[in-house]
C-alpha cells in the first residue's frame, strides 16, 4: 500500500512542474480592484473574508468555539498539574512583558484598523493571544484565573459569537451600513465591527484555552 502513496505523491509532482496553473483571463490588479469597489476597504483580504467567502468565515469562528469546548471537555476528568512551569529569571519576565505589551498593542491596531491596511480579526485575535500567553508565563495561575473571571471573559468571549453570527447573517441577506468614504477609519459597512468581534474571539479564547493548559499540564 505504501507504493500507492508513493507513485501517487510524485505523480502531483509531476503534474505541478509539467502542467502549468490555468491563467485567469483577467488581471490580476482588475479582480482586486473590483473586491476594493465592491466592500469599501483598502484591504482587498479583509473584504475577501468578510464578504465574498463569508459562510466560510462563519464556521471558523464557529469551530474555533468549537475547538476550545473540546479542550476544555476532554481535560475536565483530569487532576489539576501539581506544578507549574513559569519564567523565574527577572530578565525572562521583562522581555516576556515587554513582548506582551507590544503583541497587544499590534493585536488592537490590527483589529481596529484591519480593514485598511495588512491584518484583520484573526491576525489581531492571535496578537493578542500571543500577549495573554506571555503574561500567563511570567504571572501566577490564579491571578490569571481571577482577572479572568473577574472581567467575564467567557461571556463576552459567547457573546461575541452570538454577535458576529447575527452580522454575517444581516450581510448575507442584504442588509449593509454604507460603506462611506473608502480609506477611512469608518468605512466598509459591517467589516470593521466584524474585525473586533473576531479578534475578541480569537483572543478571549485563546485566554480560556490557556488557562486549560496552565491548570490541567502545568505550562502551554
Amino acid at each position: 500500500m505504501i507504493w500507492i502513496y508513493i507513485a501517487a505523491g510524485v505523480a502531483l509532482y509531476i503534474k505541478m512542474l509539467v502542467f502549468p496553473n490555468p491563467v485567469l483571463e483577467v488581471g490580476e490588479s482588475a479582480i482586486v480592484t473590483a473586491i476594493v469597489e465592491e466592500t469599501g476597504v483598502p484591504n482587498a483580504v479583509s473584504g475577501i473574508i468578510f464578504r465574498n467567502r463569508l459562510y466560510d468565515t462563519i464556521f471558523e469562528v464557529v469551530v474555533f468555539s468549537i475547538a476550545i469546548m473540546g479542550a476544555r471537555f476532554l481535560l475536565a476528568d483530569e487532576q489539576p498539574s501539581g506544578k507549574i512551569h513559569q519564567f523565574t529569571d527577572q530578565p525572562s519576565i521583562v522581555l516576556a512583558r515587554l513582548g506582551a505589551t507590544i503583541a497587544a498593542l499590534i493585536g488592537i491596531e490590527l483589529a481596529i484598523r484591519g480593514h485598511l491596511s495588512p491584518g484583520g480579526g484573526f491576525a489581531a485575535g492571535v496578537a493578542g493571544g500571543t500577549a495573554i500567553g506571555l503574561v500567563a508565563i511570567t504571572s501566577s495561575a490564579q491571578w490569571m484565573e481571577a482577572i479572568y473571571q473577574r472581567w467575564q471573559a467567557a461571556r463576552v468571549e459567547k457573546v461575541s459569537v452570538l454577535i458576529f453570527i447575527v452580522l454575517a447573517v444581516l450581510m448575507l441577506v442584504g442588509v449593509e451600513l454604507p460603506h462611506g468614504e473608502a480609506g477611512s477609519l469608518v468605512s466598509g459597512g459591517w467589516i470593521p465591527v466584524l474585525n473586533i468581534l473576531v479578534a475578541l474571539k480569537v483572543a478571549l479564547g485563546s485566554w480560556a484555552a490557556i488557562l486549560v493548559f496552565i491548570r490541567y499540564r502545568g505550562l502551554l
